[in-house]
C-alpha cells in the first residue's frame, strides 16, 4: 500500500489540477472566504485552462530551444577541436543565471516588443546551465573503456556520440532538463509583466485588486503543474537509468 501512495497521490492531484482548470466554478465556495467586498473568487478575465496551456506552450518552447543550443555546446566543447571554447562557452550559459530575469525583460522588451518573445528570450537564457552542465558531466564522466571499445568497433565519431556517449549519458541530460523545466515553470509567471500570456495574469489580478483569492489559484495553479511534471520527468529519468544499467 505504502508503494502505491506516491502515485495515488498524483493522481489526486492530477484529477484535482484537470477539474479546477475545467470547471473553476465548482471551487468557489472554498475560495469566498479569501474575497473581500464582495470580489469574484474565482478569476473571471480569461479561461484558467488557456492560460495554463499557453504557459505550458511558453515553457516548452523556451526548454526546447536551451536543450538544442546546450547540448550543443556541451558536445563542441568535449570534442577535441571545440575544448579550448569550455571556459567561454560557462560563462555564455551562467549569463542566464547571473541576470535576474526581471532585468533579462527589461532588456529584451525594447529589442522585440511586449508579449511572449521577450518572455521566451529571458526563460530560454535561465534554463540553459543546468542542462549544459548536466550534459557536460555526463559526457565527460562517460567510461573511457565504452568509447575505447566502440573506437575498436570501428564506430565513427558520430556513430560513437549518436549510440554510445549521448545514450549513456541520458539519465544526467533528462536531471538538468528537469531542473531547468521547473525553474522556467515558475519564471514564466513574470512573463505577463510584459504582456505575455501566462498564469502570472492571475497572479498580478490578484495583486492589483487584493484579491487573495486569485493569488492562490495562479499560485496554486503553477505549483501543480510543477509537481507533476517534474515527477513526470524524474520517473522518465530512472527509466533511462534502468535501461542503460541494462544495457551495461
Amino acid at each position: 500500500m505504502r508503494a502505491w501512495l506516491p502515485l495515488l497521490l498524483r493522481l489526486c492531484l492530477l484529477a484535482l489540477l484537470v477539474a479546477f482548470l475545467s470547471n473553476p466554478l465548482w471551487f468557489e465556495p472554498l475560495l469566498r472566504p479569501l474575497t473581500q467586498n464582495g470580489a469574484p473568487a474565482v478569476y473571471n478575465q480569461g479561461s484558467l485552462l488557456s492560460l495554463a496551456l499557453l504557459h505550458l506552450r511558453t515553457v516548452a518552447i523556451a526548454t526546447a530551444a536551451a536543450i538544442v543550443v546546450a547540448v550543443a555546446l556541451a558536445i563542441l566543447v568535449t570534442r577535441p577541436i571545440g575544448a579550448e571554447f569550455l571556459p567561454l562557452s560557462r560563462s555564455l550559459v551562467n549569463i542566464g543565471q547571473t541576470f535576474p530575469p526581471v532585468a533579462v525583460l527589461a532588456l529584451a522588451v525594447p529589442a522585440v516588443g511586449f508579449g511572449e518573445k521577450p518572455t521566451l528570450i529571458a526563460l530560454f537564457l535561465y534554463g540553459l546551465l543546468p542542462i549544459f552542465e548536466n550534459t557536460l558531466t555526463g559526457l565527460t564522466t562517460t567510461p573511457p573503456s565504452i568509447v575505447e571499445a566502440a573506437r575498436g568497433a570501428g564506430m565513427t565519431g558520430w556513430q560513437r556520440l549518436t549510440k554510445v556517449e549521448l545514450p549513456l549519458c541520458l539519465p544526467v541530460m533528462l536531471a538538468g532538463i528537469r531542473l531547468s523545466v521547473v525553474i522556467s515553470l515558475a519564471t514564466a509567471t513574470i512573463g505577463s509583466t510584459v504582456a505575455a500570456k501566462t498564469l502570472g495574469e492571475v497572479i498580478i489580478a490578484g495583486l492589483q485588486s487584493n484579491n487573495l483569492a486569485f493569488v492562490l489559484q495562479g499560485g496554486l495553479i503553477v505549483a501543480a503543474l510543477a509537481v507533476l511534471i517534474y515527477d513526470a520527468l524524474s520517473a522518465l529519468e530512472r527509466m533511462a537509468a534502468r535501461r542503460m544499467g541494462q544495457v551495461a
